[in-house]
């Protein structure tokens, strides 16, 4: 199951990606390159949080392991 840092990491690519195309198509270079860094911050959060998730994935698994379930 994603977790919150995955799904606001999502929906900063895809704000970021729709400014980065507004600023291309409105000839805009600032607002283009703050869509490609927000969109570079959503993926970092995005994997961030995938990252987490696995870690947390683990503990739970060695949890169950050493409670001998």
């Amino acid at each position: 199951m994603w977790n919150k840092d995955e799904i606001e990491g999502k929906a900063k690519q895809a704000k970021g990606a729709v400014k980065d195309k507004f600023g291309e198509w409105s000839n805009d270079p600032t607002l283009e390159e703050e869509g490609e860094a927000e969109h570079m911050e959503g993926k970092f959060q995005e994997t961030a949080g995938k990252a987490k998730r696995k870690v947390e994935e683990f503990a739970d698994n060695v949890k169950r392991k050493v409670a001998g379930d």
